[in-house]
């Protein structure tokens, strides 16, 4: 597969579910530590882990480690990505002629 497809893979896999949304949601006020996060989701860290790791793939967030605990934010630079991303899959080409193999015009 071409590495652009992944790359928008790894952004859209982070948008899709309800708790990376909340997340990103909960860092919308600035970084937060991993345990911070873990008490808001009400989830266990393994669970938070994994999660994390999904939305830091995306490059939409980032973490920083701090002694024992990871603390992370949106990233302006990965956000603004998503939203290109976004546009590049979505904008048409209107002058593009489409041919078909059925004959059709």
């Amino acid at each position: 597969m071409e590495p652009i497809y992944e790359q928008r893979a790894q952004v859209f896999k982070a948008l899709c579910d309800p708790r990376r949304q909340k997340i990103l949601a909960l860092l919308q006020g600035g970084e937060k530590c991993a345990c911070k996060l873990i008490e808001e989701m009400e989830m266990p860290q393994s669970s938070l882990s994994y999660h994390m790791k999904i939305l830091c793939a995306s490059g939409i967030v980032v973490g920083r480690e701090e002694g024992k605990w990871t603390h992370y934010r949106i990233d302006p630079a990965g956000s603004r990505r998503a939203v290109e991303l976004l546009q590049e899959i979505t904008s048409t080409d209107a002058t593009a002629s489409v041919s078909c193999h059925c004959g059709c015009t």
